[in-house]
C-alpha cells in the first residue's frame, strides 16, 4: 500500500522552510501586499480556487466551514477545477507539497479542505 501524500498548509506570508517541497499558492487573489520574489511559490493553480460567490457566501466564518468544504468539494467536480485538482494529486505523488493561502485562519481555509483531499 502506497503511503499518504505529505501535504502541508501554509500561509503566504510565511517564510518558506527547506523541507515545504513544491510550493503551491492556490487562492484566486494573489497575497496582499507581497511580492513575486518574496513570494517563493513554486507556481500559483489558480483554477483550483473556490468561486468567488462561495468565497463570499463563506466569509471565513468558523461555523460555516463545514458546510464551505461541502460546497467546494461540489465544485471541484467541474471541468476546470477537477484538472486543477488532478495536477495538485501528481504534485503530491512526487514528494511533499505545501499549499499556500493568503487567509489569516489557514486552518479554515479552502488550501485545508484540498489537503484534506489529496492525503486521501
Amino acid at each position: 500500500m502506497a503511503s499518504k501524500p505529505e501535504v502541508r498548509v501554509r500561509r503566504a506570508y510565511d517564510e518558506p522552510v527547506p523541507d515545504d517541497g513544491a510550493r503551491v499558492l492556490v487562492d484566486r487573489i494573489w497575497p496582499r501586499g507581497l511580492s513575486k520574489e518574496r513570494a517563493a511559490f513554486d507556481e500559483w493553480c489558480k483554477p483550483v480556487a473556490p468561486s468567488t460567490a462561495l468565497r463570499k457566501w463563506y466569509g471565513h466564518d468558523p461555523e460555516l466551514f463545514e458546510e464551505f468544504g461541502r460546497r467546494y468539494r461540489v465544485e471541484l467536480d467541474e471541468p476546470e477545477r477537477a484538472q486543477a485538482l488532478a495536477h495538485l494529486r501528481e504534485l503530491a505523488s512526487r514528494g511533499t507539497l505545501t499549499l499556500i493561502t493568503a487567509t489569516k485562519h489557514a486552518d479554515i481555509s479552502e488550501a485545508e479542505v484540498l489537503a484534506e483531499l489529496l492525503r486521501d
